[in-house]
């Protein structure tokens, strides 16, 4: 072999690995999130969780460790609409940051404030898979084809869980169909399948704090609608609530809101929380006294 074949066999050689990309570092801010991350990544990359299983959102607190993880990230997949806000200075490290909710009809409170808990109507989560399909294409134009062809997959089972919700509630009279919560989390969930949601909190976080009058009024309703439950996020331990169902003799029901289980959980994917927590708003809503 001569040397200028030698020389060009080294470089196209060299080329050849360069081209050889190794796993991307994804991280997802939610649990939620990680799961439909995961769906359309699938398993050739590496991903990071930034708030656990079993942790509200509302209520993390980064540490060190985590503005590491975000600085190296290849991209960094947020939920958007605000939910992701008080984590903006540490985000800002991060290099390549992907709003799932992007292009998503957002609801807006009378204060001004965006909800962010699009995820509680599935739609919205196709809407997550597509936008994080549309970012890993970019960062590994190899496999676009096939981050589309999981979104697309994963699209058709969420189309199928909402037709199963739709016909869950209808187990439900409309009369019936009160979703009364900790914090105002389930307005797109109330919205898409026809509830009416009462929060015991005034906003969308589940730090919020009603005034006396507030929750005397709330507590009214409970008694004049014959409300039978609370609906509260498993992660949530507030004396508020347990004020009320001991002042109208409701029972308290937890549902997985904005946080999956840890894997040996009810809810350790979002298909699953989903029928967890419908399974048991209509166990509790369904049937009179």
């Amino acid at each position: 072999m001569n040397l200028r074949i030698f020389v060009v066999a080294v470089i196209l050689l060299a080329l050849s690995l360069a081209g050889v990309a190794g796993p991307l570092q994804l991280v997802a801010t939610t649990s939620i999130l990680g799961d439909v991350v995961r769906q359309v990544a699938g398993g050739a990359h590496e991903l990071s969780l930034l708030i656990p299983p079993d942790t509200d959102p509302h209520t993390f607190e980064p540490t060190p460790q985590d503005v590491a993880l975000l600085s190296q990230a290849d991209a960094v997949f947020i939920c958007g609409a605000g939910l992701e806000e008080a984590l903006e200075p540490i985000l800002s490290s991060a290099r390549d940051v992907v709003e799932a909710s992007c292009g998503i009809e957002l609801r807006v409170f009378e204060d001004g404030r965006v909800d962010p808990h699009v995820w509680l109507d599935p739609n919205n989560v196709a809407v997550w898979a597509d936008n994080v399909a549309a970012a890993l294409a970019k960062l590994d134009p190899e496999h676009a084809d096939d981050y589309r062809a999981r979104a697309a997959a994963y699209r058709l089972k969420l189309k199928e869980l909402d037709a199963w919700i739709q016909a869950e509630v209808e187990k439900v009279s409309e009369e019936r169909r009160i979703l009364v919560v900790d914090h105002l989390a389930f307005g797109y969930f109330a919205e898409r399948y026809g509830f009416k949601q009462l929060a015991i909190t005034p906003g969308f976080s589940t730090l919020a704090e009603p005034s006396a009058r507030e929750l005397a009024e709330l507590e009214g309703i409970i008694r004049k609608l014959s409300v039978p439950a609370i609906f509260v996020s498993h992660t949530t331990s507030s004396p508020l609530v347990e004020q009320v169902a001991r002042d109208t003799g409701v029972q308290v029901v937890y549902l997985y809101v904005g946080a999956l289980s840890k894997p040996d959980g009810p809810a350790p994917t979002y298909l699953d929380l989903m029928r967890y927590d419908v399974s048991a708003i209509v166990g509790a809503l369904g049937e009179e006294g």
